[in-house]
């Protein structure tokens, strides 16, 4: 296995202790839990409360009613990347709710639990905690993979899936070991398996890195997205004391199972098929999953299956072009046949 250049977390010079918050974060409560307000419960349309589901408790922000839908973040972000999607899902009919994933956010930051399988039972239970007896999944990056690990563990809890910018776990695996040009854009990933060192400079100079990457992995199309405000607010929530940490630790889990037997014994359970409808949305200017990963994902499901393409595009078509992706989003909820 050829380990790429991971330059994006090399020394980056003195930085505080991992978990130094920035001077205008709140305290955290006993659990880890960012203060009302701050950098996580922002105000907006939707409502802040916390879910209690598998063992710890998770914040969620929610707007509308009717069917559910449960949108899942991605790196190095929170629930609030979904903040145009939630206003577009309630006004068409639905019940959009955004949580935040363990250890990031509002969520409780845990000493463990951060491998896929567990991640994924953390979003079921969200699912029965807010009483709903399925829901639609809607999940972008790492909230992706663990979206795609859902419906294959619990298919009745998920009523379709909609994955953003990340390929099936199994392709995933495949393209980081045999492809040199996905391993080389997830270089990032291999930085991850260091210890202390990237928390460290995830949080250097405030969280600079986060903007930093944020704006790499960005397409050229829409030069407004990221603003400064956008980006403070990202880097604000990273700067939450252990959220650097919990946020690698998904990733770490990732590369360092491959060979040992939890990690085999996981990819075999995604060997299972996804029978569920699903709705699979990338950029064609990606430049951390490169649309060849992404593209052959098709063949781990057996139900309706849509690829869509957003030209122009890069990591984050939610937020970069959010008109177009909650209208392929919503029209693809409402559609009672979807196609392959």
């Amino acid at each position: 296995m050829t380990v790429p250049d991971s330059s994006a977390f090399g020394p980056t010079g003195p930085a505080g202790p991992e978990g130094t918050a920035a001077p205008s974060d709140p305290a955290p409560g006993p659990s880890g839990r960012a203060a009302a307000g701050g950098p996580v419960r922002l105000d907006g349309p939707w409502t802040h409360r916390d879910v209690a589901a598998n063992g710890a408790r998770f914040h969620i922000a929610e707007l509308g009613e009717g069917p559910l839908v449960l949108l899942l973040h991605g790196f190095p972000q929170f629930w609030w990347t979904w903040r145009h999607q939630m206003t577009a899902l309630a006004d068409a009919g639905f019940r959009a709710v955004a949580m935040d994933l363990r250890g990031v956010g509002g969520s409780d930051r845990t000493p463990r639990g951060y491998d896929p399988a567990n991640l994924a039972l953390d979003v079921t239970g969200v699912i029965r905690s807010l009483g709903e007896p399925d829901a639609a999944l809607v999940g972008h990056d790492l909230g992706g993979y663990l979206a795609w690990t859902a419906a294959v563990m619990r298919p009745k809890l998920v009523r379709r899936l909609v994955v953003s910018s990340m390929p099936h776990p199994r392709r995933w695996r495949s393209s980081m070991l045999s492809d040199f040009a996905q391993s080389r854009a997830g270089s990032y990933v291999w930085g991850f398996q260091r210890p202390w060192l990237p928390e460290r400079q995830l949080l250097a100079d405030d969280a600079a890195l986060v903007g930093s990457l944020i704006q790499d992995w960005a397409g050229p199309r829409t030069p407004e997205f990221p603003d400064e405000e956008t980006l403070d607010v990202y880097r604000r929530a990273m700067s939450i004391p252990s959220t650097a940490h919990c946020s690698i630790e998904p990733y770490r889990w990732m590369v360092r199972s491959m060979a040992r037997p939890d990690g085999i014994q996981f990819n075999r359970r995604m060997k299972r098929p996804v029978r569920v409808p699903t709705l699979h949305l990338h950029g064609s200017l990606d430049p951390a999953v490169r649309t060849r990963s992404s593209a052959g994902s098709g063949q781990y499901v057996e139900a309706p299956y849509r690829w869509r393409l957003f030209d122009g595009v890069g990591h984050f078509p939610h937020e970069e072009d959010p008109i177009a992706f909650s209208t392929e989003l919503i029209n693809w909820l409402k559609d009672p046949e979807p196609d392959r």
